[in-house]
């Protein structure tokens, strides 16, 4: 079985992913081991000489200014834990809650916050159990970390919370010492744990709409003029070019959808929509560029307070908890694939206006007895609203909290869970191009797409045939989106094309 090595540094959107939803043993890394014995040891003997540190010795938050006795520094830990799970709502899944899991260890795998090497291997033995911890979505304003819901995290590790499955499988709770319960919920790791993952599918729908966007343009006979090498070089922005290529690559050099229409076509122009592709699909490549950075610089980030230096002799009260930076990435990631979808829904409404293509109205055989795909674009609209309301920045918004103590927060969380959600109707709105799409190809046929166009088109049509009559058009679109989610379009497009770029 695989081994996965944790050492604080080399998280990145691959490897969380792999991590994540591979079966593996989960390991402490031995330089990480000595840092954490190192912080450890310089935080105890601080104690011992009887200083007063933050979350050490003293309440938290607004009671940071109250002296606890060392007598009671164990029960300190507990009772952070016990008051701050205040989660709410429906709980994550499993698999972002065993992200989390994965990121809070390698947070405290960099040595930063005095905690034994025993708690970082009760996650891992966790981990190594699929002890996995139910972990509600509600409740973080992502400031002093998520608090909420890494107390949920941390609740379970100590032996009073609710694990999926409901069983600890022979695990051991963990018995807290000090500093090690606030060392365990200070951080981003909810929101970067949730938006890693949601930024993996993200990434792959900078491909899956070149490659819906190419079946558009043979679909609905475009042109392929506007994704000449020459136009994106006088525009050097960095996701232009590699868009034009990729569209170039699915429709090939020619296809007999293309060289029907090559001379004394009479439109001049496209519609933005599929002239514009290069513009648009790239601004998406570049935005979730630099989300993917800071999101993966996170992971591998000290995000405790206070943090311990001990080859300095310094511990820094900071910070280093506050989720602007991932707050922002989200919500820009937000932004770049509502807009993605947009697109993609112009595109679709192309497909079913007599006015916009030479296909039937709503791509209905028979129309007026069948409505064809007159609805799939009303739920396409559905959907790409949806978005422009959840793409509205969180990380705008902040309120005091801890008794104004804690006096600016960044809603990061919210920012996460709303790009989640913003992914998945994207991805429904990409299967209903690919819908409208491969219906546009049957109606035009015999006439055959380009190679890549050709290969999307016969994935689909294996569990999706042409519509020669109404149907429930819900079921195609979700089969279709599966075909997303798994990867099966991408898999058997880039078999024929190589490589798309992002």
């Amino acid at each position: 079985m695989k081994k996965f090595i944790l050492d604080g540094n080399s998280i990145t959107i691959d490897s969380l992913h792999e991590m994540t939803f591979s079966k593996g043993i989960f390991e402490l890394a031995p330089e990480a081991k000595s840092k954490v014995k190192a912080s450890r040891d310089y935080i105890e003997g601080r104690i011992k000489n009887g200083e007063v540190m933050y979350g050490v010795n003293t309440g938290f938050g607004a009671f940071s200014s109250v002296r606890i006795s060392d007598s009671e520094i164990e029960q300190l830990q507990k009772n952070l834990i016990r008051s701050h799970s205040m989660g709410i709502g429906e709980p994550f899944t499993k698999d972002q809650s065993k992200a989390m899991m994965i990121l809070r260890a390698n947070t405290l795998a960099r040595g930063h916050s005095g905690v034994r090497v025993e708690v970082i291997e009760k996650i891992l033995e966790f981990l190594n159990e699929d002890v996995i911890p139910v972990i509600p979505q509600q409740g973080s304003v992502g400031a002093s970390g998520d608090l909420a819901p890494l107390s949920h995290l941390a609740l379970a590790l100590i032996g009073e919370g609710e694990v999926w499955g409901d069983s600890l499988n022979g695990v051991q709770p963990l018995e807290l010492k000090a500093k090690e319960g606030l060392s365990l919920i200070n951080g981003c790791q909810v929101m970067t744990a949730v938006g890693l993952l949601a930024l993996f599918e993200a990434r792959d729908l900078l491909k899956i709409a070149d490659i819906t966007g190419a079946m558009s343009i043979e679909g609905l006979r475009g042109s392929r003029k506007p994704f000449d090498p020459l136009i994106a070089a006088t525009r050097p922005h960095g996701g232009e070019a590699p868009t034009a290529r990729n569209l170039l690559k699915v429709m090939a050099a020619s296809s007999e959808i293309s060289e029907s229409h090559a001379v004394n076509d009479p439109r001049v122009q496209d519609a933005y929509s599929l002239r514009c592709m290069p513009a648009v699909h790239g601004a998406a490549k570049m935005s979730l560029a630099y989300c993917i950075k800071v999101l993966e610089t996170e992971a591998n980030s000290s995000t405790d307070n206070p943090l311990v230096f001990a080859d300095a002799g310094k511990i820094l009260s900071c910070g280093n908890f506050h989720g602007m930076p991932v707050a922002h990435a989200m919500d820009f990631a937000g932004i770049a694939i509502s807009s993605l979808a947009s697109i993609s829904h112009e595109r679709i409404s192309k497909f079913i206006s007599t006015q916009m293509s030479e296909l039937p109205a709503f791509l209905a055989p028979n129309g007026g007895l069948n409505s064809g795909h007159m609805i799939v674009q009303v739920a396409s609209a559905s959907l790409v609203s949806e978005n422009k309301v959840l793409a509205h920045p969180a990380s705008v918004d902040s309120m005091p909290t801890s008794a104004e103590k804690e006096d600016h927060v960044s809603m990061g969380t919210i920012a996460a869970r709303k790009f989640t959600q913003i992914v998945k109707n994207a991805q429904n709105v990409f299967a209903m191009e690919f819908l409208a799409g491969t219906q546009a190809l049957d109606m035009i046929a015999p006439l055959k797409p380009a190679a890549g166009v050709l290969a999307a088109y016969n994935e689909i049509r294996k569990s999706v045939p042409f519509a020669k009559e109404d149907r429930i058009f819900a079921k195609d679109v979700e089969k279709i989106r599966q075909l997303i989610v798994n990867r099966d379009i991408l898999k058997h497009v880039e078999s024929k094309t190589g490589t798309l770029e992002v």
